[in-house]
């Protein structure tokens, strides 16, 4: 199976779609990238061709690979046009109604025999199988982000996801560079089930005004040898999709635990959801660069 996965559809051209669409180009593999519109999965592949510029102008690749991944990569109007893809990937905003709405529509389109896989961060794959007629042919394939940086995989099993399936999504996932975990179907599986508690927990310190926010990040960072701070982290993953998280825990474990800050649902409500919005526990500008001061 894992060898006849030769061209797959990724639907949501977002940060994280374009960065699936960009690793699984630069593996070989055609790839069909869609959106609400046609528009939005061109101007998807325009950014991920100026991220590429980039990796050219430092002399990182050369303008000849970039053209050539670049052309491996066809936008289309929505995902009816995924007829002929081996495996299509759906990458849209951590909300089970909408990713049920795209599966359906993406079970109609799919060829049979394709793999329906969810790049979800911690909507069950099981209730996602069980919306098609397929469920033995979907699997979570969770990418960290940014996905062409990071090196990790999750490949989630839900309970109707058969071994082949599994097996095929793990060998594609390392075909792209990737090293795979395995999670079985659980709330936040494991990454986001260790890490948004402790993102959580950074934003209540910082609503006690137990610190500031870089007092908070610099303790992660030069206490816990972390990368990045906690606050900052949420900014890049997007705080909408940190609070999305957080509520799947606290609604599907019930443990008080997990229980979103309230300062996470007020950033939000305000429409302060990190990076992408230019304002989230820090101010950014239109390339996503921290503004300080």
């Amino acid at each position: 199976m894992t060898d006849s996965i030769k061209r797959v559809g990724v639907v949501g051209a977002g940060q994280m779609g374009r960065g699936i669409a960009q690793v699984a180009a630069a593996t070989g593999l055609e790839v069909v990238l869609s959106d609400a519109s046609q528009e939005l999965a061109e101007k998807g592949k325009d950014k991920i061709g100026k991220v590429l510029s980039r990796q050219v102008d430092k002399g990182k690749m050369t303008a000849e690979d970039r053209d050539a991944l670049l052309a491996r990569i066809t936008p289309v109007d929505g995902p009816a046009a995924f007829g002929e893809v081996d495996l299509a990937v759906e990458a849209a905003t951590e909300r089970f109604d909408l990713k049920v709405k795209i599966f359906q529509g993406l079970d109609e389109a799919l060829k049979d025999g394709a793999l329906l896989a969810s790049n979800t961060s911690s909507i069950s794959i099981t209730k996602l199988a069980a919306a098609t007629k397929r469920p033995e042919l979907v699997v979570g394939m969770h990418f960290m982000n940014p996905v062409p940086l990071m090196a990790l995989c999750e490949v989630v099993r839900g309970v109707q996801t058969s071994d082949a399936t599994y097996t095929a999504t793990k060998a594609l996932a390392e075909k792209m560079g990737k090293t795979v975990i395995t999670s079985n179907d659980a709330p936040g599986f494991i990454v986001n089930r260790m890490l948004i508690p402790l993102l959580n927990e950074a934003i209540f310190t910082l609503q006690e005004g137990v610190a500031e926010p870089d007092d908070i990040d610099n303790g992660a960072k030069l206490g816990l040898n972390h990368p990045m701070g906690p606050l900052e982290l949420s900014d890049l993953i997007g705080l909408d999709t940190v609070l999305s998280i957080a509520e799947v825990l606290y609604t599907e474990i019930g443990d008080p635990k997990y229980r979103p800050a309230t300062l996470l649902r007020n950033y939000v409500a305000a429409g302060w959801l990190g990076r992408k919005s230019g304002r989230g526990f820090y101010r950014y500008d239109e390339r996503g660069k921290r503004v300080v001061g």
